[in-house]
Parts: structure tokens; C-alpha cells; sequence
């Protein structure tokens, strides 16, 4: 029976410096591109948005927050800073996805699997 070595140290010590270079340089262009906002940000206001007018209509008993959410109460919440983290990311987003909840629309990403 054989022991097998593997590859010689300094060919394996290259290959790991390699990878560990070529890492660094994608999660450099990564950060680079989108600093302190994520790729998906986009989505993540969105169902934000969604979410929140979701619970408002689901609380909401004789329709009224309902239809105030409809003739601008998202666009207000959001200026207001109501929607949190998530409407910073894109506050256009985190109002359409407020105003298609409340509207009793069904979240345009559901069902999508990216």
C-alpha cells in the first residue's frame, strides 16, 4: 500500500496564495460596485413596503387606514422615515410595494425563484 503526498508544498503554497489573491480581487469588485448598498436592494424595499402595508390591511377594521394608505399615507410613511431600513435602500420601491398591498395586489415577486 501507497501513502499518496499530495502536491509538492511549494506548488500547493502557490495555488493557495492564487486563490486566496483572486477572492480578495472579486470581493474587492463586489464592494467596490455596491459599497453599502446590496444588489438586491431593490427587492428587499419592495417587500418591505409590502410587508408593512400588509399588516396595517390585515389590522385595519373598518377600512379606513386602507384607503388612506391608497391616497398617499405610503408616500407619507416613508418620507416620515416609518419604513425603516428597508425603504433607504430605494424609497420608490418600498412605496410601490406599500400602495400594491394595500391595494390587495399580490406581491410581484412572489412565486420567483432568482
Amino acid at each position: 500500500m501507497q501513502r499518496h503526498e499530495g502536491p509538492p508544498r511549494r506548488t500547493f503554497v502557490l495555488l493557495l496564495a492564487t486563490a486566496v489573491l483572486l477572492g480578495t480581487a472579486v470581493a474587492w469588485g463586489i464592494v467596490e460596485q455596491y459599497n453599502d448598498r446590496p444588489p438586491w436592494a431593490a427587492d428587499i424595499a419592495y417587500e418591505g413596503g409590502y410587508v408593512q402595508a400588509t399588516r396595517i390591511r390585515k389590522y385595519d377594521q373598518d377600512g379606513s387606514r386602507t384607503k388612506a394608505l391608497l391616497t398617499g399615507e405610503c408616500a407619507l410613511m416613508q418620507r416620515q422615515g416609518m419604513g425603516g431600513g428597508r425603504a433607504v435602500h430605494d424609497p420608490a420601491a418600498w412605496v410601490a410595494g406599500c400602495l400594491d398591498a394595500a391595494a390587495g395586489r399580490p406581491s410581484r415577486h412572489q412565486g420567483l425563484v432568482r
